[in-house]
């Protein structure tokens, strides 16, 4: 995110040969991410179906805003922190600043509403998501995505107010009389490094936590509810002639049920843990070093604040390159579009269902997807009375 109270001066500055190290790995971390995001832009922009998931709305933003964060913020870091100076002047020094809070803030808290999305979607109103997911409330959430950063970034860099009460501090540090080097320095007071962590962090990831936990226990609610039909369909199974072999043996259903609980848990750890590991250092110290007189070594932070930016491009990983409609996509552009990779339909192959009747409902059961036996799980419940 934004470079707070990064205090980088030629004394702390890097060899030669860690500075090819740092120019490759950077180098690296700036090219998977606008390959990445620009990937997951022209999927959605090319795949008609990918444009029907009001999910992607959001996915799509997300990679905008990582896409700018690579193009706008990381070169300019990298070269200063290459050259060891700043030679681009103290106003580009705070427009560059500012995008760089607008811009990863903005990845953060696309993040924080891909979460609720799929919270709503999952947990709270799964078959009138359509309805509830309006076309204006996808824009309000886009809005406020990119709205709520301005108010962080330019308004207060802009005025100077998280420069208040160190700016002797900071004048100190911009310039190196010793190499006759200039810096882009950006320290914070304490007011601002506590407002600007809560909005930009510590909110959004206590939202998703919840979020996310919340998803993970509905899905396994739902597994549970699976199993119970699938046994109390067990008695009818015998109807079958006796040269029909059986579909899903119950070994098989346990099986996949497992196998299914295994990768929601791992897909929801990953994306938390990448998550925390990329934010969690560099929000944890930027509220404790105004608390310590600014003592925290600048390499130190130079590490914590790049660690933020490899999140923007572990992004399309995370939340499209998971996806199987995604990497369809994904295969069908780099492969010029090889038919081997169309969707040959957009539920997909399926295969016959058996059904059991239980309390006078009638529940599918072997031969179903997941898609399917969940949506009989709402759709047969009773209606009120």
């Amino acid at each position: 995110m934004e470079e707070l109270d990064v205090n980088v001066s030629s004394s702390e500055g890097f060899g030669i040969a860690e500075k090819i190290v740092l120019l490759s790995f950077i180098s690296a971390v700036i090219l998977m991410a606008i390959l990445g995001n620009l990937l997951v832009m022209v999927a959605v922009c090319r795949d008609r179906q990918l444009r029907k998931i009001k999910t992607n709305y959001f996915i799509v933003s997300l990679a905008f805003a990582d896409l700018l964060v690579s193009v706008l913020v990381m070169p300019f870091g990298a070269m200063e922190l290459v050259q060891d100076n700043w030679i681009y002047g103290e106003m580009f020094c705070l427009v560059r600043t500012s995008l760089d809070v607008l811009l990863t803030t903005a990845s953060i808290l696309h993040l924080c509403c891909i979460s609720l999305d799929r919270y709503y979607a999952i947990c709270c109103q799964p078959l009138v998501y359509r309805n509830k997911m309006t076309p204006l409330r996808i824009a309000l959430m886009l809005g406020g995505c990119w709205i709520i950063p301005t108010f962080i970034s330019f308004l207060p860099i802009m005025q100077g107010w998280n420069s208040i009460g160190i700016i002797d501090l900071i004048q100190q540090r911009q310039f190196n009389k010793a190499s006759n080097s200039t810096y882009c320095i950006f320290m914070v007071n304490k007011p601002y490094a506590i407002t600007c962590s809560v909005v930009a962090f510590y909110i959004p990831f206590l939202l998703m936590v919840l979020a996310y936990h919340r998803i993970y226990v509905t899905a396994r609610a739902h597994a549970r509810q699976i199993r119970l039909l699938q046994r109390a369909g067990n008695p009818a199974e015998p109807r079958q002639g006796p040269q029909e072999p059986r579909q899903h043996p119950p070994d098989q259903h346990s099986t996949h049920r497992m196998k299914t609980e295994t990768k929601a848990a791992k897909t929801l750890c990953i994306i938390m843990g990448c998550f925390c590991l990329c934010w969690a250092p560099f929000f944890v110290t930027n509220i404790v070093d105004p608390f310590i007189n600014y003592t925290v070594p600048g390499k130190l932070w130079t590490a914590f604040l790049w660690l933020g930016y490899i999140n923007s491009g572990l992004n399309p990983f995370l939340y499209a390159f998971l996806n199987k409609a995604f990497r369809r996509a994904f295969l069908i552009i780099l492969c010029c579009g090889d038919e081997r990779y169309r969707r040959p339909s957009i539920l997909g192959q399926t295969v016959p269902c058996s059904t059991t009747t239980i309390n006078g409902s009638t529940h599918v059961l072997s031969g179903c997807s997941s898609v399917s036996k969940l949506l009989l799980l709402f759709c047969s419940r009773p209606a009120p009375v």
